[in-house]
């Protein structure tokens, strides 16, 4: 409905403080390269538009671009927050099958485009996330599409790093971590199952090393790190649960093959808790990044609720 709405969470209830409706629907938004001060809200709408707004004065916004011919998917933050080296940018994925990356200093332009020349076939893209920002060079973006294709692109060298297919549509995908060397990426698609790529150590023929995982009898529409411990993360499946998963490392993280080629060795997933929080399904959550276990997430039954996992300090 092109609703944006601003709680306030107060002696355990929720207080709406702001509220504004625009022309045109929402499809995603982030903080990601927001100033921790300002904390502008970044936003994709169904027409490709890409704007920033002020929480403070949401009658316009401080930053607008047509980005994408069609609707924006989905988009992801870097380099604000105090995350993640370098410049703080902006990276949309669209159903016109390209992926931009974003700086708001910059007006019209993106930084980089990465899309099908003239004679491929354009995919829908439905993930993207942003990674291996550890320095104020080094910046990667992971792009997942309709028919399941995974892309690695490396921003500092404009080429596509790895590439694989997971034979279902991708519906999210998150490094464990966007300001290190790449360690982990969960990727979460249709089908209710998700994988787990080990990101250290790529082999030139087998790429990165993962496992998979089957959930439940529904798609798994989002997966969220803890930003306390990296080695937990929270699915959210198509039939209303949430799963709270614990990665374990292997003994030995790299083998060598008979050709003296080093492969990574993946772990394993746990499954620490569940519930059930709705009929509908949980298509997004996002965690606190001052209080562990503090948590929201939304259900297609138009709420949003504020969570709470006790305990998570004696994992």
């Amino acid at each position: 409905t092109g609703a944006l709405q601003v709680y306030e969470i107060n002696s355990g209830d929720v207080s709406l403080l702001k509220e504004a409706e625009k022309q045109t629907a929402f499809k995603c938004g982030t903080f990601g390269a927001a100033h921790a001060k300002q904390r502008h809200l970044a936003t994709g709408d169904f027409k490709g538009r890409l704007m920033t707004w002020d929480l403070e004065n949401l009658e316009l916004p401080v930053y607008s671009v047509k980005a994408h011919d069609e609707i924006i998917n989905v988009m992801d933050g870097c380099g604000g927050l105090g995350i993640g080296g370098g410049a703080p940018e902006l990276v949309t994925g669209s159903r016109d099958g390209a992926v931009k990356v974003w700086d708001t200093r910059q007006k019209e332009k993106p930084v980089a485009c990465m899309e099908p020349g003239e004679n491929e076939q354009r995919r829908d893209c439905w993930s993207v996330t942003f990674g291996d920002s550890f320095n104020d060079e080094d910046r990667c973006v992971c792009a997942g599409y309709d028919n399941g294709d995974v892309k690695l692109f490396d921003l500092r060298k404009m080429a596509l790093r790895w590439e694989t297919n997971l034979k279902n549509g991708i519906c999210f995908m998150e490094f464990d971590r966007k300001d290190v060397e790449m360690n982990k990426l969960v990727v979460t698609t249709l089908e209710s199952k998700f994988h787990v790529f080990d990101m250290r150590t790529q082999h030139p023929t087998k790429g990165f090393a993962h496992l998979t995982e089957k959930v439940n009898q529904a798609t798994v529409w989002s997966s969220r790190h803890l930003p306390q411990n990296r080695d937990i993360f929270m699915t959210c499946g198509g039939n209303g649960s949430l799963n709270l998963w614990k990665y374990s490392y292997p003994a030995k993280r790299v083998n060598v093959d008979d050709d003296g080629i080093a492969e990574g060795v993946v772990g394993t997933v746990d499954l620490l808790q569940n519930a059930t929080l709705s009929s509908q399904p949980i298509s997004s959550l996002d965690w606190n990044r001052d209080k562990a276990g503090l948590a929201v997430c939304t259900s297609f039954d138009q709420s949003f609720r504020v969570l709470i996992v006790t305990k998570l300090n004696r994992i």
